[in-house]
């Protein structure tokens, strides 16, 4: 009898050639952190968090169109991360600039604004780390 090797199904032969996001990942730190970057120059400016500007809206949206291709490899948690990094930043901008409506709450909005920056950056540069580590995000 002859040996034949097994030939992979298709799903096989494309897990195995599969390879993770790892451009589009760092493509969205690296916009994120211009976004970052941007807030801290625009704060004078009563801009609010940082990731709501066009930069930071351009990258959340290049991840969520790469968070699919990611699936199941290491670059998915760096992909959620940096998502969640932005809707947790919208929602304390949005209590930000509903604070700032009044005159009132505008110290407490100011607080608001520098402290999400504060956590944005972390957030960033704790994910870059994992990242650079060809790792995924701990906690994830």
């Amino acid at each position: 009898m002859a040996d034949y090797q097994a030939v992979p199904t298709t799903t096989q032969a494309q897990d195995v050639s599969r390879q993770p996001p790892v451009t589009a990942t760092l493509v969205c730190y690296v916009l994120f952190a211009l976004a970052a970057i941007a807030a801290i120059a625009g704060h004078g400016m009563m801009v609010g968090a940082p990731l709501l500007t066009i930069i930071g809206v351009v990258a959340v949206i290049v991840a969520y169109l790469t968070r699919g291709d990611a699936r199941g490899t290491w670059t998915e948690s760096h992909l959620t991360w940096l998502i969640r990094t932005f809707w947790w930043s919208f929602l304390w901008n949005t209590l930000g600039w509903l604070l700032a409506v009044t005159l009132i709450g505008l110290p407490v909005a100011i607080v608001i604004w520098v402290a999400t920056t504060i956590w944005v950056i972390y957030r960033v540069i704790r994910g870059y780390l994992s990242f650079h580590r060809s790792a995924p995000v701990a906690g994830m």
